[in-house]
């Protein structure tokens, strides 16, 4: 019988564990064993079932044991007539052998009887009567096998056809017996045992092994992809590693190789899945070759992006395989790794096939309970943005992590929403604007080449318009418009998140997340939107419920948005000045130190940038609690605020009066009052420079002597370049103590070795000499001490 049963594709037995091929080879040798019991049963069922056959036909009623010498000679002889030709027979005999032939009977019956052929059953025969009238014969000879083979068809019925089967030695049988009991006993030889040491040396002989296999595979595909595209997929085959001594090792090795090599063999466009009618064409060798790679790449880079998933699958639901190969300590190495390759995926590859859906996987992962693989995530998407110049994949991821910070209603890590600030959006354009600026530069039509232009130079202007078209070709340079598209519908996105944040989710820990974005975007929010969004940063800051660094983003956002496309609203944001001012004294040298930075940012946009809308009084009260907060700060801080107050006296010459100790005007200076208005500031002086310019750390005292002299250009006074052209946040981080070392380093103080080194002696003074050498010859002599007389008198 035709073995129906198909042979199982390449990919399905590499998911079969090994475990399974083990249990399928043991039993193809058990059911090999086992045929010749088998057989022996059937031929043995076979031979009774013939034997029961025979003994039911039906014989003469004469007695067998008399008559059977004469039975015996009739039926040689006519064995012997059957024997002769046909031709020697009458035409009649053989007529009649030919009709006999055709009976059914004929085969069954003896002819001897002289019972008609159709004759029917006697009702009264008793059966025991008919059983007692077989004819009982012995057995002399053993019974020998047949071999039933198909019968034959012919009008009468179906004739069966047998065969004698050769008989076996039984000593023969026995060998075989023996000999298939050695091959069980070979097979269930129990592994040897081995030693710790020998354990590891034969795990680093295998690890070589395959390391020696992954590097000429890989070198093969990178050698020439085209022809060896096949060698992926060998490659890929090897992450189903099923040695428990290795499979960990082989499978992280294998995802990195195959990262480095689809990074290195993968083009510079996307491929796209070719039509039927392409498909019908007859093309060259090189584009068929060609078209061949291409989907064998796509192939392979979509098996390998879903065993990367299927890695992060197990170790996210935590299951053990039923091949036991791995175990759970051992999922989080490889998703791990995993995770890291297609966070190097999603950087290095933004142009080609299944972009978006690793985007899918990376985005939850950056939410993931594992602070790891949540920076890994964040970190890759960082760089995304950065180096994104058109903004087509900026815009997918900005997609996703909108829907999924909605999907799990805002409660997700605020490194989500931090990956904003690394967008490349600096400005948005009108279209009308964009067109007038960046005009498409428009070719003659042949009329007016005919109206002003000669034969001669409508020649050259022809071939002219020709290399200008082959070079705005090769420049392959996406439009503005293109550009300025896609920023602005990423724009409206983020914009979209943050203010369902501060609408939905204000006690949300991505509320400095969201005011940090506002601040840098702000300039380019809608004028529509300005007045509801200042109204919901003054409650905001209004309701005490934030902390001093997100009520300092509020006030940063606010001005961002007043120094911008906000200069035509008439908004008084004297509140938010004071409250700057109130929060300035929260700071110190601890925890809050860090928050220098936004005072400083938020300094230069709400009093250098707008000084025009900035009074005399509110500069002085400024830069008197500047100073005053400079004393209770890290050097680097202290630096800043000084360089701010630096910048102040240049932008406000008349504040130079803090340098004199004579008041002017009438009133006393209001240190604990929280308005700069009305704290009476010109009536005080920067004491504390002085208290500064003793400070210890050397540049420190540079810009305090400075501000003493009334912060000049020129002369002894006057900073070094690196220190004047520097700005406050720059000069902040510069000088800043993160590492835990003096910034700039303390100099090591090279003393000058003398010639002669006084020893000894020489170093006292003569009488002090002599009296020293008295008291050490003297020779003490020691007296009991006794301390009890004294405890009696205290007692």
């Amino acid at each position: 019988r035709r073995n129906k049963k198909q042979v199982p594709s390449f990919r399905k037995l590499i998911k079969t564990s090994k475990v399974k091929l083990e249990n399928k080879l043991k039993n193809k040798q058990f059911k090999q064993q086992s045929t010749l019991k088998k057989y022996r049963k059937e031929q043995r069922k076979l031979r009774q079932a013939v034997k029961d056959a025979v003994s039911k036909k039906p014989i003469p009623l004469e007695d067998p044991k008399e008559k059977r010498p004469g039975k015996r000679i009739e039926r040689e002889e006519e064995e012997e007539e059957e024997a002769l030709p046909l031709d020697m027979m009458d035409e009649d005999d053989l007529q009649l052998l030919k009709d006999l032939g055709q009976r059914a009977s004929f085969l069954t019956r003896d002819l001897s009887s002289s019972e008609p052929v159709h004759a029917k059953k006697r009702k009264h025969e008793h059966v025991i009567d008919k059983y007692e009238k077989i004819p009982r014969t012995l057995q002399t000879s053993p019974e020998k096998e047949l071999i039933h083979l198909l019968p034959i068809k012919d009008k009468s019925g179906i004739i069966p056809q047998t065969r004698e089967k050769p008989v076996i030695d039984s000593n023969q049988e026995e060998e075989d017996q023996e000999e298939m009991e050695l091959e069980e006993e070979i097979i269930e030889e129990p592994i040897k045992e081995l030693t710790l040491e020998e354990h590891l040396i034969e795990r680093k002989r295998k690890v070589q092994e395959k390391k020696v296999h992954i590097a000429v595979l890989a070198s093969a595909v990178l050698s020439d992809p085209q022809s060896n595209i096949k060698k992926l997929k060998e490659l890929r085959s090897m992450l189903m590693e099923q040695d428990p001594d290795v499979a960990v090792t082989v499978r992280k090795l294998v995802v990195v190789s195959l990262m480095e090599l689809f990074k290195d063999i993968t083009p510079s466009y996307k491929i796209r899945p070719l039509t039927e009618a392409e498909k019908a064409t007859k093309t060259r060798k090189e584009t068929q070759k060609l078209r061949e790679f291409e989907e064998g790449l796509v192939s392979q880079y979509k098996f390998y992006l879903e065993n990367l998933e299927q890695m992060v699958k197990d170790w996210k639901q935590r299951k053990l395989k039923k091949s036991n190969v791995l175990s759970l300590k051992a999922y989080k190495g490889l998703a791990e790794v995993a995770v890291k390759s297609l966070c190097e995926l999603l950087v290095a590859l933004p142009h080609f096939n299944f972009h978006n859906n690793i985007i899918v996987l990376i985005v939850p992962l950056m939410n993931d309970v594992s602070k790891v693989i949540s920076e890994m995530c964040c970190e890759a998407v960082k760089k995304l943005f950065k180096q994104d110049k058109l903004g087509q994949a900026s815009l997918g991821v900005i997609k996703v992590i909108s829907g999924f910070v909605k999907g799990r209603n805002y409660e997700v890590r605020p490194e989500m929403l931090r990956t904003f600030l690394c967008l490349r959006i600096k400005e948005i354009e009108v279209k009308k604007d964009t067109e007038d600026i960046n005009k498409p530069k428009k070719f003659m039509t042949f009329k007016e080449k005919r109206k002003t232009l000669s034969r001669m130079q409508r020649k050259w202007k022809k071939a002219e318009e020709k290399l200008e078209r082959e070079l705005r070709e090769a420049e392959a340079s996406e439009s503005t418009e293109k550009k300025l598209k896609l920023h602005t519908e990423t724009l409206n996105i983020v914009f979209v998140t943050y203010f369902r944040i501060l609408k939905k989710a204000q006690r949300s820990p991505l509320l400095p997340a969201v005011l940090e974005g506002l601040a840098k975007f702000a300039h380019l929010v809608n004028v529509e939107f300005f007045d509801d969004l200042l109204v919901v940063l003054h409650t905001l800051i209004e309701s005490g419920d934030l902390s001093y660094q997100e009520s300092l983003h509020c006030v940063q956002t606010a001005f961002h948005i007043l120094s911008g496309q906000g200069d035509v609203l008439n908004i008084d944001p004297m509140k938010f000045y004071t409250h700057l001012y109130k929060t300035l004294f929260k700071l110190h040298a601890g925890a809050t130190n860090e928050g220098v930075e936004i005072v400083l940012q938020c300094l230069d946009v709400m009093l250098t940038k707008r000084r025009k809308q900035v009074s005399q009084q509110r500069a002085l009260a400024f830069i008197k609690r500047l100073c005053t907060l400079a004393l209770h700060v890290l050097p680097n801080s202290s630096i800043g605020i000084l360089a701010t107050n630096r910048i102040l006296m240049h932008t406000f010459p008349k504040t130079d009066l803090l340098l004199d100790n004579e008041s002017q005007g009438s009133g006393v200076f209001l240190p604990e009052l929280d308005e700069p208005e009305y704290c009476n500031a010109q009536n005080t002086a920067l004491w504390e420079l002085h208290a500064l310019r003793r400070h210890y750390h050397p540049v420190v005292q540079r810009f305090a002597a400075h501000l003493m002299a009334g912060a000049p250009s020129e002369g002894s006074e006057a900073l070094k370049p690196e220190l004047s052209r520097r700005s406050a946040v720059e000069l902040f981080e510069t000088y800043s103590m993160a590492a835990m070392t003096f910034n700039p380093p303390v100099e090591s103080l090279n003393l000058k070795r003398k010639d002669k080194v006084l020893q000894g002696d020489s170093f006292l003074d003569e009488d002090l000499n002599q009296l020293i050498k008295r008291h050490c010859n003297k020779v003490d002599t020691e007296l009991p001490l006794d301390f009890t007389k004294y405890l009696e008198t205290s007692l």
